[in-house]
């Protein structure tokens, strides 16, 4: 019986976890043989994107409009101002949640476009120029945010 509970319970948890997962959208780029992922809610324009990260995922070290953030997960958040956006890279990779300061890796100015074409709901894109250079791009409503990115692949030399 317990046996039985126990399966139930672990089912349930996958069912609940692919229908969470469901809803999201994901973006990736290959370059110099290291993937980059970002996953994404693909929030309607009127959605609070402040409030719904998106996670990234990075075989490699980068520099993101000049903050280093080493390979690893993490969560993205986007502040929109009626000016200029920024970018957060923030360490909490658990469930989606408000922004917590104190788990900031840092913030980093989004430049900014207005968009060809209306965009309904939140569209993510990556974008690769060459083997280390990239770009992220964010599209909603009339707005087109974006920042380069970097592979960070020249490690110092012990030498040096």
């Amino acid at each position: 019986m317990k046996r039985s509970i126990g399966v139930a319970a672990v089912a349930l948890f996958l069912v609940t976890l692919a229908a969470a997962q469901d809803g999201l959208k994901e973006t990736s780029v290959k370059m110099s043989g290291k993937v980059v992922t970002v996953r994404y809610s693909a929030l309607a324009a009127g959605g609070q994107i402040s409030a719904t990260p998106a996670f990234l995922q990075t075989d490699s070290d980068l520099e993101v409009q000049g903050l280093a953030v080493p390979r690893g997960k993490y969560a993205l958040y986007v502040l929109p101002d009626a000016g200029e956006w920024q970018l957060v890279v923030s360490r909490q990779t658990g469930p989606a949640g408000p922004l917590n300061p104190k788990m900031e890796l840092g913030r980093v100015p989004m430049d900014m476009k207005k968009a060809a074409v209306a965009a309904g709901h939140v569209r993510m894109s990556l974008t690769s120029f060459g083997n280390v250079a990239g770009k992220l791009e964010l599209a909603l409503g009339n707005t087109l945010a974006s920042v380069p990115f970097n592979l960070d692949t020249l490690k110092p030399n012990a030498e040096w």
